[in-house]
């Protein structure tokens, strides 16, 4: 994580659209997580074009890729000021397209129809912690929710 010295690094950041307690057009119980494979390339695309953000701190790319329901909510300025943390700290998660993601626990669907990817990129001296929700909107599946957290393996 470029602009980081130390492990004792520790930023949390947590942005999820009001709206996730709404129902959704597709019911849940006709949905089923996607394949591994297919989780991989959410959590990357997701936390890339998140780093992305970062460190332009032009938001407008990630606010295009989110839910119907997330960009109802919150516009790029509102995304630049939640994830400041991240660009006064210089984090840099480019790193994580070269490592796959090890899951905490099963990819499921909650009755609501949003799809839970949690786990962490084991990196040094910290790890990127994940916990990212997708609703299916506008045809594909598209986050409703962002979380990571960069800290230390023990201190999870």
């Amino acid at each position: 994580m470029r602009g980081q010295q130390s492990g004792s690094v520790q930023t949390f950041c947590i942005l999820t659209a009001a709206a996730i307690g709404a129902v959704w057009a597709a019911p849940a119980q006709a949905q089923k997580p996607p394949e591994p494979l297919q989780q991989e390339i959410l959590i990357k695309t997701t936390l890339l074009t998140f780093n992305d953000a970062n460190l332009t701190q032009n938001y407008s790319v990630l606010h295009s890729k989110l839910s119907k329901q997330f960009r109802d909510q919150f516009s790029p300025d509102r995304l630049k000021e939640v994830f400041k943390p991240f660009v006064e700290q210089k984090i840099d998660l480019d790193f994580i397209a070269a490592k796959a993601p090890l899951p905490a626990k099963a990819a499921d669907i909650d009755d609501r129809g949003v799809l839970s990817l949690n786990g962490h990129f084991d990196s040094k001296p910290s790890h990127v912690f994940y916990d990212l929700g997708y609703v299916m909107s506008e045809g594909e599946w598209k986050p409703i929710k962002i979380n990571v957290n960069v800290k230390p393996p023990e201190s999870k």
